[in-house]
């Protein structure tokens, strides 16, 4: 599957951006899809993932340094997952990349995917 990320930008602490993903290639329902997001020198971090059984949304997984604030979902008519994200902060501050996983949804938490789309910077400011 291919990810195509964007939405990304410069906003004030306490403001809010949304990212979108859009999906090509396979069918979307195949996959668990999330957010992850790096810094210079830091490893990629989960963010936020979605997974969905016949169609229906099945379970949200958050990192707890966005739960509250971000808020994944996906329009299944349109293959496009987003990714809402208000009260920003500058450590949110980040190159986000969205990605697709075929396998046990809770594991993408952990890092496990099977396609990256390419990053869109965030920059918060203070």
């Amino acid at each position: 599957v291919q990810l195509q990320a964007s939405g990304g930008g410069l906003v004030r602490a306490g403001g809010s951006l949304r990212l979108s993903c859009a999906a090509s290639g396979r069918s979307f329902s195949d996959y668990t899809m999330g957010w992850f997001r790096q810094t210079p020198g830091k490893e990629r971090e989960f963010v936020a993932a979605i997974s969905w059984t016949y169609g229906i949304t099945s379970n949200t997984f958050y990192a707890d340094s966005v739960k509250g604030r971000f808020t994944i979902s996906r329009d299944s008519a349109k293959n496009v997952i987003y990714l809402q994200m208000d009260s920003l902060k500058p450590e949110d501050t980040a190159v986000y990349y969205c990605a697709a996983y075929g396998g046990t949804p809770k594991n993408i938490v952990a890092g496990a995917h099977d396609s990256w789309g390419q990053g869109t910077l965030v920059t918060v400011s203070s």
